[in-house]
């Protein structure tokens, strides 16, 4: 049977109408970034035991793991190269690398240059007194007319004056001068760094005569915000990735995990 001319062209109308169509396939917002496979790091060499090379020359260093266990936690692959201290932030700011873990403060400096993760570690003072002297409340009151060394010019000789200001502060040209005050009894106790001085107390140069007292101090008028990581100036992305993955990290455990293996006293 042969349909007339006017029927068929009437069919096809009726089923090209009800033919399925294909949705067209909408463009990419221009924002849309691709899903990051390779988180590239930078860091220094010559900072132990934060970022070093170890005795075969392999990158190490609490810095470096905990690089990697935020590349863990992003399911990225981690490339983690060196350059020298002056270059890292630079070098970011280029392109060259997407993220600096080098043990650099967060101060209004460096806020300058580069936008900062949250803090993962910060860099208290502490007071530290010969094991044989006697126990004093380490406060302003406790410390009132003792001998209290400090390196001249610090922001801990600055948090003295400001906080312990009847104690006799006695100021020196280095941190090693300091210690060795200490050690000789020119001075009662000394107050600085608590990371600098947890490395001197658990070493052979302190020859085991001293130990921490009170703290830890975390004013950061004084001490800075602590230590974070550095991104590139507004790079939110990258920066709220690199937050998540640090608050997973912190609360399974995991970064008290890694501080304990580098560090021998407990600073905070």
């Amino acid at each position: 049977m042969r349909w007339p001319l006017t029927t068929m062209l009437m069919l096809a109308v009726v089923l090209g109408a009800t033919q399925p169509t294909v949705a067209e396939e909408k463009p990419a917002p221009e924002d849309a970034q691709p899903a990051r496979t390779i988180l590239r790091f930078l860091t220094d060499s010559d900072y132990p035991p934060f970022n070093y090379l170890d005795e075969e020359g392999v990158l190490t260093g609490f810095n470096v793991d905990v690089a990697r266990a935020v590349c863990q936690e992003l399911v990225v692959s981690c490339d983690i190269r060196t350059a020298g201290w002056e270059a890292l932030l630079p070098t970011l700011a280029r392109g060259e690398a997407d993220a600096v873990i080098a043990s650099i403060a967060i101060t209004p400096h460096t806020l300058a240059e580069a936008d900062f993760s949250e803090r993962y570690y910060t860099m208290p003072a502490r007071f530290v007194a010969r094991k044989d002297a006697p126990k004093r409340d380490v406060s302003p009151e406790g410390l009132e007319s003792r001998r209290v060394g400090v390196v001249k010019g610090s922001a801990h000789e600055a948090y003295l004056a400001a906080f312990f200001p009847d104690t006799q502060v006695t100021p020196f040209e280095t941190e090693e001068a300091a210690r060795e005050g200490l050690q000789q009894g020119g001075i009662e106790v000394l107050f600085g760094d608590a990371h600098s001085l947890m490395f001197w107390l658990s070493g052979t140069l302190s020859a085991g005569c001293c130990e921490f007292r009170g703290g830890p101090f975390n004013d950061e008028r004084y001490f800075g915000d602590g230590i974070g990581v550095a991104v590139r100036k507004g790079d939110a992305q990258l920066k709220t990735e690199i937050d998540k993955a640090l608050v997973k990290i912190r609360n399974a455990g995991r970064l008290e995990e890694l501080y304990l293996r580098y560090f021998p006293l407990q600073v905070y």
